[in-house]
């Protein structure tokens, strides 16, 4: 997801997978227009943010990998995403560099934030101006399909045609009745799919910039990753 830079809050969801469906609705730009500014206005005003998320990847049929923590942001650029679940990890940007950190291989990669392809580093502008159009060449209302996964009343999904940089097919936004983002899919070429669900959000609380600082442990090895480019093996 090289540069998705969408901007996420929700309420509580029970985890689901529902299928990625298109925008059919070819009358719907304006309003999908006018959600796209509620959402900036709703991010605005959030200096800091603190939820508990739920992250799916699925690469076709047999290809399903689900990691769930902690994650933390602070404006301007600061995140911290703790992941707890299967296995221990730390991605972390500190407003200069993006550092991934695995305990269990006892390295640590740092990246400049400007060359970082990770697609958890533009969320780092989560706190800072929400704007869709940016991202999307245009905009439009998804119908609800209806039956199991479908999104609660009062929910409005936008669906997010993507500008010719961006590396991703379709991309489709939920927003709750306060404007908040509730659910973020993204459908890349491959049959990729990538689910991201936050909740238990908490918004405008004391966050230390400390917390957004990586201090490797002893015996960690950090690799930089910028003075790897171009390395052939």
């Amino acid at each position: 997801m090289k540069r998705f830079a969408l901007f996420l809050s929700l309420a509580v969801f029970a985890f689901s997978v529902p299928a990625f469906a298109r925008p059919r609705s070819r009358h719907s730009g304006s309003q999908a227009r006018e959600i796209s500014r509620a959402i900036a206005a709703h991010y605005r005003r959030a200096k800091t943010l603190e939820a508990v998320f739920l992250e799916t990847y699925r690469a076709g049929e047999n290809d399903l990998r689900v990691e769930s923590g902690h994650v933390y942001f602070r404006s301007p650029g600061l995140m911290r995403w703790e992941y707890e679940a299967p296995t221990k990890k730390l991605f972390l940007t500190d407003g200069h560099f993006a550092w991934f950190y695995v305990p269990a291989n006892h390295t640590a990669s740092r990246t400049p934030m400007r060359k970082s392809a990770d697609w958890r580093t533009p969320f780092a502008l989560l706190t800072g101006k929400a704007d869709l159009t940016k991202l999307c060449s245009a905009l439009s209302i998804v119908p609800s399909p209806g039956g199991p996964g479908a999104p609660p009343p009062g929910h409005i999904v936008v669906g997010c045609r993507p500008k010719k940089h961006e590396d991703f097919l379709d991309a489709q936004i939920e927003v709750d009745r306060e404007s908040r983002i509730v659910r973020v899919t993204v459908e890349q070429a491959g049959g990729i799919t990538t689910e991201v669900r936050f909740g238990a959000w908490k918004e405008n609380i004391p966050l230390p910039r400390s917390l957004f600082r990586f201090s490797p442990p002893p015996g960690v090895a950090i690799v930089d990753q910028e003075s790897l480019a171009g390395v052939g093996p």
